[in-house]
């Protein structure tokens, strides 16, 4: 699962650079964003830009990187497809999450 993160303005910037997240993606999703989450103490934003499909199963993966911050992380997420921003709406999830219409322009190049 190719996930690149990089540090920010006291943010974890995290790249999901797969168009899909499905069923066959979830478990390798969820350890990678352990991986890069691992030690990080403060909030997480995922730019999902180049995802294009996400199925019940990806965002069932999201959400678990969401319990595995904890309550004291925030998880924000930015750039989502049409079709990935239909799963968010439609599941209501777009209520739990905060959701960035792209990546804030103050991360796009720093770090």
């Amino acid at each position: 699962m190719d996930v690149q993160a990089r540090t920010a303005e006291g943010l974890l910037l995290v790249q999901v650079r797969e168009e899909r997240i499905d069923a066959a993606a979830a478990i390798r999703f969820k350890d990678r964003m352990r991986e890069v989450t691992a030690g990080w103490a403060g909030p997480v934003i995922l730019d999902m830009s180049e995802v294009k499909f996400l199925d019940s199963s990806g965002l069932g993966a999201v959400v678990a990187v969401m319990k595995l911050l904890g309550p004291e992380q925030r998880l924000e997420l930015a750039g989502l497809t049409p079709t990935v921003e239909k799963v968010f709406r439609l599941t209501r999830m777009d209520s739990v999450f905060r959701i960035h219409p792209v990546l804030p322009e103050e991360y796009r190049n720093a770090g």
